[in-house]
Parts: structure tokens; C-alpha cells; sequence
């Protein structure tokens, strides 16, 4: 049984003009120890999905539908306090978008890991949970005297590994990454990388890595769903979606990135813009921006079908 099993997800938020189809029937799974990559452009849904999982949602959003399954319960079916003593953290934890900004400058970092172990897991003491944030440290490769720093004394990189070893303090069997790699070089990029491998291999995490960098879930992920406007197009093995990219989207979104073992080419711009989600087309909504739209495209939402073992579509051009 899968470990996490998100199931018709759907989403929106509500404005003024009306509802954003933020995530519109999203299905996943995960095992135990696997990585899935959530990619796709900006806009897409890929943190709105995160946030959904984990129901840490603004006020104007609204869950329509879908379940979502941890180790076999319904998460969305639970109260709030028991998704926050027994899910969150515990169970499914997330390193948010942008350590610069994930950290209270206030305090210094040993202070706020320790403020999340004790909320969780109160019958913690204060020392023991000391020990815990040294061990923690240790483990995301930063000297344990160092958790006594406040954050402006870290450099990004730092902050980053930081913000990893807070998501862990409680054990989770769930990391969710959200853009791993923003804000910092590439060179304490790859380092970071390496560590969310190496924790998902030494810890069996299962882990979400959200990226419209796909070749950051490549080196982490054996699985990836691609995700438009607001919903998964692609999804299934890594390897064969990379060698066999079925769906028009996915083919364009792998060609806009540079290779650099190919030979040297221009590299190709997805014309147009993602649609505005407060009134999305209808039938597939790849279909304004697609050179292969048929009328039915335009018409027709196209169904998820299993083209080979392990990779799944949603195309009207690809028949089973």
C-alpha cells in the first residue's frame, strides 16, 4: 500500500472575480522510500497541491473534493487538531519555498527547531530535544555548535540545510521540498541535492520534490508528474517520460532546457503564456498554446490512460 495516495484532488481559491481552479482533480501515489517530482511552469499548482496535502491553506481556499490518503486515512476527513498532532510534522513535513524567508530573524535557530519538536511531542524535555537539534545538524552537514546562531549568520546555503534539518525534528515518513534550489548558486545547489538524496536513502523518506526544474527532480526522483493549469498531463516513471515524453507539454517543457551532453541548438520557447485559472479553457487546456490542437481538444477533457507500464497521459492525440 502506498504510503501517501492523493486521489482526485481538487481545490480552488476564491476571489472576488470568482474561483481559481488552483488544483483541479490531481491523483498521485507514493511509496515508502520513493521520490515523485512535481514539475511544470510557474503557476501551475505544484505548492498549491503541498499546501492541500497538508491543509495549511488560506482562508479563501476550498477543498471541493478528492482524499488523500496517509498510510491509509483520509487526512482531509480529520479535525484540524489532530492533522496537527499527528500529521503534520510527525508525519508529512515541508521545507517551504525560500529558507532566506522560512526563518524568525528574532530567534536563534536551535530556539525555533526546539519550539516545533515541543509542539509535536510535548512530553520532549528541553535537553533532550537540545540533543536532538545537535544530532539533526549533524546529519544536514552543519557543525552542531552552530545551532545557536540567529539565521543572519548563516550564509544561504546554510539556512537552507537548516530549514531540512527542522523539517526532520519530528521524524516524518513524508518530505515535501518545495523548490529546493531556489535562491541559492548552483554550486551549494548541488550540495543540497546531494544531501535530500542521501537523507532520502540513509532515513527511507518517501519525499516531494516541487520543481519547474527538471533537471533538479532527476537527481533526486525515480518518478514525476507534470503538471498545466492545474492539473497532471504526464506522470509516471522518470526515465521513460524523459526518453519518451508522450504529452505535447511535457515534450516542449524537456526541449527548453539545455543539455550538455547534446549537440548545440537553440533552445525552444513554449509560445504563448499558461491560462488564467478563473476561467481555464475548456478540454484540454494545453490546447491554446499546443500545435497539435484538435477540435476535440478544444471540446473534450482528455482521460489519464496508461500508454506503457508506468507512464501515464492525458492526450487526446495518444491511444492506449
Amino acid at each position: 500500500m502506498p504510503i501517501l495516495d492523493v486521489q482526485n484532488l481538487k481545490m480552488y481559491y476564491r476571489l472576488p472575480k470568482g474561483y481559481v481552479h488552483a488544483v483541479d482533480e490531481i491523483s498521485f501515489n507514493l511509496n515508502e522510500g520513493e521520490g515523485l517530482g512535481l514539475a511544470g511552469e510557474s503557476g501551475c499548482g505544484k505548492t498549491s497541491v503541498a499546501i492541500t496535502i497538508l491543509k495549511i491553506l488560506p482562508s479563501n481556499a476550498h477543498i471541493l473534493g478528492g482524499k488523500v490518503l496517509f498510510q491509509g486515512k483520509d487526512i482531509l476527513s480529520l479535525d484540524e487538531k489532530t492533522i496537527r498532532s499527528e500529521i503534520r510534522w510527525k508525519g508529512i513535513s515541508l521545507v517551504f519555498q525560500g529558507a532566506m524567508n522560512a526563518l524568525n530573524p528574532l530567534y536563534k535557530i536551535e530556539d525555533q527547531i526546539i519550539e516545533a519538536v515541543k509542539l509535536h511531542e510535548p512530553n520532549v524535555s528541553k535537553e533532550e530535544a537540545k540533543e536532538r537539534v545537535r544530532k539533526l545538524f549533524e546529519l544536514v552537514g552543519i557543525d552542531p555548535s552552530r545551532s545557536t546562531n540567529y539565521p543572519h549568520e548563516f550564509s544561504g546555503g546554510m539556512r537552507q540545510r537548516a530549514c531540512i534539518a527542522m523539517a526532520l525534528a519530528c521524524n516524518p515518513k513524508v518530505l515535501i521540498a518545495d523548490e529546493p534550489g531556489t535562491a541559492i548558486d548552483v554550486v551549494v545547489q548541488a550540495q543540497v541535492l546531494k544531501l535530500l538524496r542521501e537523507l532520502k536513502e540513509k532515513l527511507n523518506l518517501a519525499m516531494i520534490v516541487i520543481s519547474h526544474d527538471l533537471s533538479i527532480i532527476a537527481e533526486i526522483c525515480e518518478k514525476v508528474a507534470i503538471m498545466y493549469a492545474g492539473r497532471i498531463v504526464e506522470y509516471g516513471d522518470i526515465a521513460l517520460i524523459y526518453k519518451r515524453p508522450m504529452h505535447p507539454y511535457t515534450t516542449d517543457l524537456i526541449g527548453s532546457f539545455p543539455s550538455i551532453y547534446a549537440e548545440k541548438t537553440k533552445l525552444f520557447s513554449i509560445p504563448g503564456s499558461p491560462p488564467d485559472l478563473l476561467n481555464p479553457p475548456e478540454g484540454c487546456r494545453f490546447h491554446p498554446r499546443c500545435k497539435y490542437a484538435m477540435e476535440i481538444c478544444r471540446r473534450e477533457k482528455p482521460a489519464m490512460l496508461e500508454v506503457e507500464e508506468n507512464h501515464y497521459v492525458s492526450c487526446h492525440l495518444v491511444k492506449k
